[in-house]
């Protein structure tokens, strides 16, 4: 397999995740599926695999200390843009994945937030820290204390 059809794959493996989260969120399978590490153990071995055909000694040292144009030209081969593009597609679906679990647990209201994700991962991350700091504040029915018969 060549670099384009491991980026293209990649690209693949993740959908069927993000598709589950998105629009299947309270299938029980989708929580199965979604509880477990096996994608991104896969994901991750891609990345060794792809990370340890892209660094060489040159690059190593430059990364240890990288300026923004020393990582540009990293970068700029293709093996090292399709390794740093696996880098965020497991680390968007990790976070989603935080997400789905976290809204599962507490009924949060998360699609948006897993959209954007997706497309976005900071963004779905601070949509969905937003949402859960607006849940808490304004929608979260205040505990009452009992009181005291008299």
């Amino acid at each position: 397999m060549n670099v384009e059809q491991l980026f293209t794959g990649a690209n693949i493996f993740v959908l069927p995740f993000w598709t589950l989260m998105i629009l299947l969120p309270n299938w029980g399978v989708t929580r199965k599926i979604i509880e477990s590490y096996i994608p991104f153990v896969i994901l991750a071995a891609l990345y060794i695999f792809l990370i340890s055909g892209t660094l060489t000694e040159e690059s190593a040292q430059a990364l240890a200390n990288p300026t923004l144009a020393d990582i540009a030209r990293f970068f700029a081969e293709e093996r090292a843009a399709a390794t740093g593009w696996v880098h965020f597609l497991v680390m968007d679906l990790f976070v989603g994945r935080w997400i789905y679990l976290e809204g599962q647990r507490t009924g949060l209201w998360t699609i948006h937030s897993l959209i954007l994700c997706l497309f976005a991962g900071p963004l779905g991350l601070l949509s969905h820290i937003a949402t859960d700091w607006i849940g808490q504040k304004f929608l979260t029915k205040p505990e009452t204390e009992p009181t005291p018969s008299t």
